[in-house]
């Protein structure tokens, strides 16, 4: 098991972040604020994904009325992003929120954040400070020379001691960029300032294809340091994507419990069954599994039961046929077009 960083928990609704809390997976909502029942809808799809926490922007007081419609219709945990308008914060304090994401350096004077501050202690919601690249002050961007990762860091300080001031510690920080070398530096230069638990994302990450690669380099080299407490995949997709790489990220680094791993071979000149195929069908059928299996798919009998060998279960290809073993040792052949089905039917029994 990878050593985490130490964090105190923090509370979101009915789930915990930090400590040795789970990791947790969520995303934000992409339909417009004020089409309530669109966004509920969303929320559901990705509830039953496998997200943990749900995140909604919140840029009137009209769309204040959303966190409750969401709190009405969910069970996990809604944040609401919140810029400039500290009333807004206030309401969706009142509305039920069990997050608020904000940065208490724009939203006014300190009479103003002493007032969210307030609320959200009285009310046991914590604050999220979210800083990128596009948000860092300007003086220090001129002290910094830029929006370099030191100059995140510094400025989710800033804000965190804004809270701290009145009496607020129930904080979370992410400070997020783009480039995913600033990213890392950044979360790694914010982890030795505090103990604060962290959100990790690489901000704009681009459409789904290079979004993925860019937040699994970025979140999975955070992470394998033992860096990070809950995490957002950004795609320019459909937030469920979001979720399906979240989840995928943290089932390569072994941070994800009662899961299947799907380990599978290349194929190579040796191949002599439709190993892409059978691939492809064994991760689909096995997509809502909750065993915690190891399952292998190779291509032939050299990689296959040998290099395999670890592997709670799994198939390995001949000429038109294939082998089903366990721990390395087989237990029977079966025909090529069986191989998929024979597989699942042994899994169900394990």
């Amino acid at each position: 098991m990878l050593e985490r960083r130490k964090t105190p928990r923090v509370k979101i609704g009915n789930i915990y972040i930090g400590g040795n809390e789970p990791i947790a997976v969520q995303s934000m909502l992409n339909r417009r604020s004020d089409d309530f029942e669109g966004s509920v809808a969303q929320a559901k799809q990705l509830e039953a994904a496998g997200c943990d926490i749900v995140r909604a922007a919140v840029p009137d007081m009209k769309a204040v009325r959303l966190i409750s419609e969401l709190k009405n219709n969910i069970s996990i945990p809604v944040v609401a992003d919140i810029h400039f308008d500290y009333k807004l914060a206030l309401e969706c304090v009142s509305a039920g929120v069990d997050k608020i994401r904000i940065n208490p350096g724009n939203i006014g004077s300190e009479d103003r954040v002493k007032a969210v501050a307030d609320a959200c202690r009285n009310a046991g919601v914590p604050i999220r400070i979210g800083v990128n690249s596009g948000s860092v002050e300007k003086e220090l961007l001129k002290k910094f020379g830029g929006p370099t990762p030191e100059a995140m860091a510094e400025s989710a300080m800033y804000h965190a001691s804004l809270l701290e001031k009145f009496d607020f510690n129930d904080i979370v920080i992410s400070i997020k960029s783009s480039s995913v070398q600033n990213t890392v530096c950044a979360y790694e230069t914010v982890a030795q300032m505090c103990s604060y638990p962290l959100h990790l994302g690489v901000t704009e990450a681009g459409t789904k294809h290079m979004g993925i690669i860019k937040s699994a380099a970025g979140i999975g080299s955070l992470l394998a340091h033992g860096i990070g407490d809950t995490i957002r995949v950004s795609l320019t997709d459909e937030p469920v994507e979001e979720i399906k790489a979240g989840i995928d990220i943290l089932k390569a680094l072994n941070l994800r419990e009662n899961c299947v791993e799907i380990v599978s071979c290349p194929t190579c000149g040796r191949t002599r069954i439709n190993m892409i195929e059978i691939a492809d069908r064994v991760t689909k059928a096995l997509t809502d599994c909750n065993k915690p299996l190891k399952v292998a798919v190779m291509g032939c009998a050299v990689n296959g039961p040998g290099e395999a060998r670890e592997a709670d279960i799994g198939i390995a290809g001949g000429d038109g046929c294939g082998l089903i073993f366990k721990k390395g040792e087989i237990i029977r052949k079966v025909p090529e077009e069986k191989l998929v089905e024979e597989l699942l039917l042994e899994i169900e029994k394990m």
